[in-house]
């Protein structure tokens, strides 16, 4: 494994949301007519350019807390000193939040304990714990498969518990396993696929219908009709919403239908809607996958407290000795 794949990784998230920020929640059909091309300044958010979100925010604080030891509660502490005292903020100041972030973190800080913070109802299933769930991968990645769901769920189930998070951030951090160890980014979603089908039909993690949500993902036919992966679908049967199912499609959708990190994070962000997640989300695959050679020098320069995030990918790779 290369000793950039974390600093290649949390560039590849941090610009694909800064390239997102300053056209959240703007239609697919505007951006069709302007389409992001580059690092743009102001627009939704009247950010500087190189501006990037919560998103990136508590991957950071989630990161950084693992420099130490993994422990929930620290983490926790981390997202809520985000929250009020600026920690991980591009410019000291908390622009952006979930709904359903908002109410764990405010209830985290009121008293509730972390693994009881995030709400398990089906309308909490937002994009909030997927958009920052990325560094787990290098800290489980030599656990048994029970081990690292069970991680995946607690760091989830700060901001967002209900299992179908879960589930999305499980698959997701599988993916990245597997492409660390496999160049074809094609043959390990296929290797993924069977690991998490395998152990959602071994273990009673949750009812059949649920599991059913992720059918497009894991190719699982429904009523006997066969399915066609997500991978193949048109990009008008692709949402780009903040729900975290259409984050992950989506996420996966731009990544296995191009093969650089421009085109990847530029196709995210014109998708339109929660721009800044959806770039994240894939930026974060991309950036992993191909490295940081190939994401343009331009982009990274611009990119505000770069240093300090570089820096800190640095302090996990050794940490972590990846």
């Amino acid at each position: 494994m290369k000793k950039t794949i974390i600093e290649s990784t949390f560039l590849g998230l941090t610009i694909g949301d800064a390239l997102g920020v300053p056209v959240e929640f703007q239609d697919r059909k505007h951006l069709k007519n302007f389409p992001v091309m580059g690092m743009r300044e102001f627009g939704s958010h009247n950010q500087p350019m190189g501006t990037w979100s919560d998103d990136s925010s508590l991957t950071f604080c989630l990161a950084e807390s693992l420099c130490k030891k993994y422990d929930v509660n620290d983490i926790a502490k981390n997202f809520a000193k985000w929250y009020s005292e600026i920690l991980w903020t591009p410019h000291g100041k908390v622009f952006d939040i979930g709904i359903a972030t908002n109410q764990a973190i405010t209830d985290f800080i009121k008293g509730t304990p972390a693994l009881l913070a995030g709400n398990k109802g089906e309308f909490d299933n937002g994009n909030g714990s997927l958009m920052r769930i990325s560094p787990i991968a290098f800290y489980i990645k030599n656990m048994p498969i029970e081990k690292r769901f069970d991680i995946i769920k607690d760091v989830s189930s700060i901001t967002h518990g209900h299992i179908r998070s879960v589930i999305s951030c499980f698959i997701y951090v599988e993916y990245m396993l597997d492409l660390m160890v496999n160049t074809d980014k094609h043959n390990a979603y296929a290797k993924m696929q069977k690991r998490v089908n395998d152990f959602l039909n071994m273990n009673p993690i949750c009812s059949q219908s649920e599991i059913d949500k992720f059918h497009r993902i894991l190719e699982n036919p429904i009523n006997n009709y066969v399915i066609e992966p997500v991978y193949s679908l048109k990009e008008k049967e692709i949402s780009s919403s903040g729900y975290v199912l259409n984050t992950l499609e989506a996420s996966l959708w731009c990544f296995l239908n191009t093969d650089n990190y421009k085109d990847t994070v530029l196709k995210a962000v014109n998708l339109g809607g929660d721009t800044d997640t959806t770039a994240c989300v894939v930026g974060a695959l991309a950036g992993l996958h191909y490295g940081k050679e190939n994401i343009p020098n331009d982009w990274i320069e611009k990119l505000v407290k770069k240093d300090d995030i570089i820096n800190l990918s640095r302090k996990l790779s050794e940490r972590l000795n990846c």
